[in-house]
């Protein structure tokens, strides 16, 4: 029977990982959408706050879930450096092309590995030295001459990657200590009034229109990390972690249908060797599945 359960298992987290990856694009192309009507820490703070309000009525349910064995001050520190990264997201997707976004934000793995080495004293397998080389030169075909170049939305892209990469990082200590769903939920929880703080020297309130996307955005949002985290918990990151990479074409797609994006041949070429590269990332070391 085990023998039995396991690919079963395996299968279902997949079909939730498909579901999360499918949102995640949803999410990006929600974020086109606004156009820039609203600025990415407005975006940011009612992002958390609907997702907050989707996951009240299970937190009152189950309270338990929110005894935490770590200090509400690193729960802070990583729904700050998690903010940061969904601003740095939410403003690329906002003013550069969808695909070439979503191929950078793909590098993240790539500096986890660099990061683990740098701060943890961990000490990258050839494999990963050889994935930070195939990540990097797919990087460079997006952000190359026939690329998008260095435009404000890729740089902003490479941040977003960096900072998701200082969460991961983060959440290899808290991870020994905390559920997944209380880290979830602190999360969410801190990151309401961290993002209101930021967001009240731009802040103008949505229209009716955009209040409805915001809404929608938290609902997704919320919904995709759900289906992420229950994926995890059936099956090992190696197994979930390449279904992610159904995002590129999806959001691509939704670029080209909604917003008239072409998608540069040089593009496809990178998002190839940046997919393959956080691949073999994940497959080669835990510093990456973490």
């Amino acid at each position: 029977m085990p023998a039995s359960g396991a690919p079963r298992k395996a299968t279902m987290a997949v079909i939730y990982a498909v579901g999360a990856a499918i949102l995640a694009a949803g999410d990006a192309v929600i974020v086109r959408a606004l156009d820039g009507a609203v600025h990415p820490f407005v975006i940011g703070f009612f992002r958390a706050f609907f997702g907050a309000l989707v996951l009240l009525p299970w937190i009152a349910l189950r309270p338990a879930v929110l005894r935490s064995t770590h200090p509400l001050g690193q729960h802070a520190a990583r729904a700050g450096f998690k903010l940061l990264a969904m601003v740095a997201f939410f403003a690329a997707f906002s003013w550069g092309p969808l695909a070439d976004v979503t191929a950078i934000a793909f590098t993240s793995p790539i500096f986890l590995v660099l990061g683990a080495a740098l701060t943890l004293g961990e000490r990258p397998t050839p494999a990963l030295t050889g994935a930070v080389i195939i990540g990097f030169i797919g990087a460079l075909f997006v952000i190359g001459p026939s690329g998008s170049g260095f435009s404000l939305a890729i740089l902003l892209a490479l941040a977003g990657a960096v900072l998701q990469s200082a969460i991961q990082l983060i959440l290899k200590s808290m991870s020994k200590g905390d559920a997944t769903g209380t880290l979830v939920v602190w999360n969410l929880l801190l990151t309401v009034p961290i993002a209101l703080i930021l967001a009240a020297p731009f802040w103008t309130m949505p229209g009716s229109k955009e209040l409805g996307l915001l809404a929608l955005q938290g609902v997704v949002g919320a919904a995709c990390m759900g289906l992420m985290t229950h994926a995890l918990s059936l099956a090992p990151a190696t197994i979930v972690a390449p279904v992610d990479f159904l995002r590129l074409p999806l959001v691509a797609l939704g670029g080209f249908a909604l917003f008239g994006e072409r998608i540069a041949l040089s593009t496809l070429c990178g998002g190839g060797l940046i997919c393959c590269a956080a691949l073999i990332a994940a497959r080669a070391g835990k510093p990456s599945s973490t």
